[in-house]
This record gives C-alpha cells, sequence and structure tokens, in this order.
C-alpha cells in the first residue's frame, strides 16, 4: 500500500479545527503544552484568541473545559490518550459527564503505534475507560476523511465525546463519493459469507489487506469499519454475525474493554457465535519503531491475516 496516500489522523483533527473555526465562533481549543504534536497549533495559529494553553495540568484543562462549556462554549480539550483518558479521568466522569456538559476530547497519540515514546505514552485502555462512562460517546476513526467527518459530528452532537486519534500516517481508504459518516453506524468495507472482521482505527485498512489475502485462500472475508465504539451499531453486528457464523475484532488496544469487549457483550446478549479478539493481549507497549511494534503485536495486515485464517 506504498502508493496510496497516508496522513496521521492527527494532523486531520488539526485541519478539522480549523475548517470548524472560521464557521462556528463558539469553537474554543485547549491543550495541555503538546499543541505541536496534537497538531492543535494549527487552530492556535488560526484563532489564536479561541485557543487555550494550560500547560502540562490535563486535569485542570478539562475542569476549564467543563466550565467554558456551561457559558455556551464547545470545548475541545486535546492532550495524548493516556493523559486525557487516564490522568483527568476523574474530571471528565465528575466534571464533564455527570452533568452531561457538552466537551469533546481529541485524544491524540492512542495505541503502539505512538511508538519511540514507550509503554508510559502508548495507551492502550482508554477505549475501555471511557466507555464505562456513562453517556460517554467513544470513537476512533480509520483514516484522514473519517476523522474530519468525525470532528465536525462531534460538535454538532450535544454532549460529551471521546475521540482518539494517532501519531502514525495511515492510508486514506474512504475517499469515495458514496462516503457517509453517522456517528454510532458501522461501514460495511467489504461483503464476505466465511467470517466478519470488525476493526476501527488504523487496523481498518490492514484488515481490509488482511481480507484480500483469505480471499487467495479461498477464505470470504466480510469488513465491518466501526468507528463508534460507544454507541454500539448493534444491528449491524448481529447481522453480519448471523450472516457469517464467526466474527474477529481487531482494534489498536487491549482486547480487554475495548471494542473487542464491546462486540463480544452484544453477540453474547443477541447472536452468540464464536469470536476471536485480535488485539494487544493485556500486555504494555515497548518502545520501538511504530511499524515494528504493529507487526510484533499481530497488527498488520499478515498479523491479521494469520489470526483469522487459524481461527477460521
Amino acid at each position: 500500500m506504498s502508493e496510496v496516500k497516508k496522513i496521521a489522523t492527527r494532523a486531520s483533527y488539526g485541519s478539522a479545527l480549523v475548517e470548524l473555526g472560521k464557521e462556528h465562533d463558539d469553537l474554543v481549543v485547549l491543550d495541555a503544552d503538546l499543541a505541536a504534536a496534537t497538531q492543535t497549533g494549527m487552530f492556535k495559529k488560526e484563532f489564536p484568541d479561541r485557543h487555550i494553553d494550560c500547560g502540562i495540568a490535563e486535569c485542570n484543562m478539562v475542569g476549564i473545559g467543563a466550565g467554558l462549556a456551561t457559558t455556551g462554549k464547545v470545548p475541545f480539550v486535546s492532550t495524548f490518550a493516556m493523559f486525557a483518558a487516564g490522568r483527568a479521568y476523574e474530571q471528565l466522569r465528575n466534571s464533564v459527564a455527570y452533568p452531561h456538559l457538552n466537551v469533546k476530547v481529541g485524544a491524540t497519540h492512542g495505541g503502539i503505534s505512538v511508538g519511540e515514546d514507550g509503554a508510559t505514552h502508548q495507551c492502550c485502555e482508554d477505549f475501555a475507560l471511557m466507555r464505562a462512562i456513562p453517556g460517554m460517546v467513544v470513537m476512533s476513526p480509520a483514516d484522514d476523511i473519517e476523522a474530519k467527518a468525525m470532528v465536525k459530528a462531534a460538535y454538532e452532537y450535544v454532549g460529551p465525546v471521546y475521540m482518539r486519534f494517532g501519531r502514525l500516517a495511515v492510508p486514506v481508504i474512504n475517499d469515495r463519493p458514496d462516503y457517509k459518516f453517522e456517528m454510532g453506524k458501522g461501514i460495511v468495507l467489504r461483503e464476505g459469507k466465511d467470517v466478519t472482521i470488525v476493526a476501527n482505527g488504523l487496523c481498518v485498512a490492514a484488515s481490509l489487506e488482511a481480507a484480500e489475502k483469505l480471499a487467495a485462500d479461498g477464505i470470504d472475508a466480510k469488513v465491518i469499519n466501526i468507528h463508534t465504539i460507544k454507541p454500539l451499531d448493534e444491528d449491524l453486528i448481529v447481522t453480519a454475525a448471523k450472516e457469517t457464523g464467526k466474527v474477529v475484532t481487531v482494534e489498536e488496544h487491549s482486547v480487554i474493554g475495548g471494542l473487542g469487549g464491546a462486540v463480544c457483550e452484544c453477540l453474547s446478549e443477541k447472536a452468540p457465535v464464536p469470536v476471536k479478539r485480535i488485539g494487544v493481549n493485556d500486555v504494555f507497549g515497548e518502545s520501538g519503531p511504530a511499524v515494528a511494534l504493529l507487526e510484533k503485536y499481530g497488527l498488520d495486515a499478515e498479523g491479521i491475516y494469520k489470526q483469522v485464517k487459524e481461527f477460521v
């Protein structure tokens, strides 16, 4: 896929904020001394009066965001996923979600593809933490186009939203006229009858590539992009499970509590079928090149292909 255009979704986040900022004066952006990394520096350059650098004080940043939301502003609080979901968890739970305030969280640098920053910064628990909070919407885009559409949808939605963006440049796969983003609705990218692969984030492109490899072996895989982990598109997942009889989830997150957990919870109640969860297997990450880490943890196309083939 070397010829395919690749863009990091954190850059898409920055670009989307600028475009939305031109249309909506109530949009404000907060960052925790990471504007260059989260790409909110783009917004700061364009709208310096609507960008607040809160310093390395993520908990305080979320509190400021909550306060701004009570005045009618639409704050996007931005930092690394580890600090947004981890360090500021209590503030997101009690100051934002409990009163159901209109605060959006732009969490960049999620998963092991953070690479050389190492285990402390490779947050593979954020989906689990955020989806356990009542009323919190949890999303992870597959590419640049989806990321920009997601940010727009988050602005239009009234209530707390958590969005995870990546550091690694990923293939643009949604560059087509019929693409439509709808919060809470999955997208079937490939039809198949033998197994359903449900993925999100950078694992979507890898899953599509894995499906092509499986096809060469006579295995027909259906591929679904579940960009919204909560609320989950249960109808689509149940229908696919009944059609193919087996489901594989793929995510750059712990196999505990994220997309895999959500899908298993749904299917155990509504359509019990064998499910395999591909992700980070209850371990911390490690320092190393992002692509090499994805390969080591079986989250590249080859790794997904081998695991799905063995499962089927």
